[in-house]
């Protein structure tokens, strides 16, 4: 950062910056711990001496409280793939339900956004297409933070939704099914073999709110990759050079993600391992009714507190989801 020419590349002065941040947290962090440590262990002697049974209630909540408090920094320093501190692409697409699917998509878009707020992450929407009565008929969110990928890696699958729908005169209880796709922003490094020749690529009117300039030209972005049938859209920007600029940042992450997936189910194929893929695979259920509970069928958490995940509180979900896979 102390080269003068330090600046002339935004994007990368921004990154380099990110990760100096990310860096300076992580040892803030750590010298609070051992000093909060340290005072524990001072307390804890004089209880020992003394055998105050008033310090020593006062000593259980601290000790408690800093337990926690390691288990989320040692969940901070093991996410160490390759990916992890990268920032995140994320999708989310309803299933057959028409607007129960897309007000169920509008609520997990709410969920996401509150957590990402809670880290102090920086949420900016690519693209957005609203549902016809309410929701949303798909949503692309890029997240931007430290380890903003290696936490929600976690999310990537179907999540199910039971309760009464609003939507329903007769008050009857439906099941609805959103996916979350989740995909790493990638550095300008990273080779992605593209040929110009297999994208489609088209412009139209952005449906989303922006102001009348976005609204009269054609701005948004669509592009599609032939040959694998994949499809980008970004509507963020007034200029449709950024706009392409960005969809093509977004492929090539689908692409890499693509490649990275075949591989595994290359190699879950050699080890003979077989894994369900549709609606019925969902990772995550949200009860509202008959009962009130939010499920992880990967790792069996489950909490009966709906309304707090909801409003964003799904750490507990993630760290469950991230420590059974270094175990």
């Amino acid at each position: 950062m102390a080269i003068p020419t330090f600046w002339d590349d935004q994007d990368t002065a921004q990154k380099v910056i990110s990760e100096v941040n990310g860096l300076k947290d992580l040892v803030h962090t750590f010298d609070k711990h051992e000093d909060t440590l340290e005072n524990l262990e001072v307390s804890y002697e004089l209880v020992k001496e003394e055998n105050d049974s008033e310090l020593r209630a006062e000593l259980e909540p601290e000790v408690q409280s800093l337990t926690e408090a390691l288990n989320q920094f040692e969940l901070f320093i093991l996410l160490n793939e390759p990916y992890d501190k990268n920032n995140v692409i994320l999708e989310l697409h309803p299933g057959a339900g028409g607007t129960e699917s897309q007000d169920w998509a509008s609520m997990l878009l709410r969920m996401y956004t509150r957590w990402a707020e809670a880290k102090n992450f920086k949420v900016e929407t690519l693209d957005y297409l609203p549902g016809d009565e309410a929701g949303v008929k798909s949503v692309t969110l890029m997240i931007k933070g430290h380890n903003a990928y290696g936490y929600l890696k976690a999310e990537k699958g179907v999540h199910r939704l039971v309760r009464i729908s609003p939507f329903d005169s007769s008050g009857r209880r439906h099941t609805s099914f959103v996916s979350c796709e989740v995909m790493p922003e990638l550095d300008d490094d990273i080779d992605v073999d593209i040929n110009t020749e297999d994208l489609k690529i088209d412009t139209y009117r952005s449906s989303g709110a922006g102001g009348q300039h976005v609204n009269t030209t054609d701005s948004a972005v669509r592009i599609t990759h032939l040959p694998t049938n994949t499809v980008v859209t970004c509507q963020s920007e007034r200029s449709q050079i950024k706009n392409r600029e960005q969809a093509m940042k977004m492929l090539k992450s689908k692409l890499y993600q693509l490649e990275i997936q075949k591989q595994q189910e290359q190699l879950d194929e050699i080890r003979g391992e077989q894994k369900e893929i549709g609606w019925g695979s969902q990772i995550r259920s949200y009860v509202f009714h008959p009962y009130s509970m939010v499920k992880d069928h990967r790792t069996n958490k489950e909490t009966g507190n709906t309304q707090a995940v909801m409003d964003g509180e799904i750490d507990s979900f993630i760290d469950a989801y991230l420590r059974s896979r270094m175990n």
